[in-house]
């Protein structure tokens, strides 16, 4: 096996002495986890910074080998980690994506999902400008696993009555929680809580959007 592809470091795992572990998402192999030799320098550690870009080589002789893997730097978010609520946005978001994506199926939505969550991340001067964005990769990680909504015969009697969307409770506290996250920010110029609580919150939360409208209940 030769894959050669452009990455986005999710994970990395400490394996023997100095070598490491680490889970990266392409664009058309999806999730592929290899081992980098030395992984744990202090010349790569700040390349295999979650968030970070890469230029991946993942090599194995066969498929069920676990590839090694050499990386070159070609975009680093580092200076991010100096930024508490960023900081914690960054690991939450490739945290989430390296521990619910199964490895070798691509997933180019939430590749591209992910990429442009990350962007906003850095880009933006305040966290209002990607708190609902946030939430709403959480819906779409959930939404292309298969956990999308549920069946109208799983929804009550009066939301069947009423002629509502078969569309989780919880896909309801996710826009809620979007929404709550937006006013917060906007007010306060931040969450007005610890950036570590941020992840707690929006993990009880996410489940996508209407699948007849494409929009967050509310």
């Amino acid at each position: 096996m030769h894959i050669s592809a452009s990455a986005i470091v999710c994970a990395v795992r400490p394996h023997g002495e100095a070598g490491a572990v680490v889970r990266a998402m392409t664009a058309e192999h999806g999730m592929i986890a290899g081992y980098v030799r030395g992984g744990r320098s202090r010349t790569m550690r700040p390349v295999l910074q979650p968030s970070n870009i890469v230029r991946a080589e993942f090599r194995a002789r066969v498929e069920t080998q676990l590839p090694g893997l050499t990386v070159e730097l070609e975009h680093s978010r580092g200076p991010l980690m100096a930024e508490p609520l960023a900081a914690a946005a960054l690991d939450w978001a490739t945290a989430l994506t390296a521990s619910v994506v199964p490895e070798m199926h691509p997933y180019p939505a939430i590749h591209s999902a992910l990429d442009g969550l990350l962007n906003a991340i850095e880009a933006a001067p305040a966290a209002r400008r990607w708190a609902g964005a946030l939430v709403s990769y959480e819906a779409l990680i959930l939404s292309a696993l298969g956990f999308g909504h549920r069946d109208e015969a799983e929804c009550g009697e009066d939301e069947r009555a009423a002629g509502a969307s078969p569309v989780c409770r919880p896909a309801r506290r996710c826009a809620g929680f979007a929404r709550t996250v937006g006013r917060a920010v906007e007010k306060g110029g931040g969450l007005g809580q610890s950036p570590a609580r941020l992840p707690e919150r929006s993990r009880r939360c996410a489940l996508p959007f209407c699948p007849e409208t494409g929009l967050a209940p509310k």
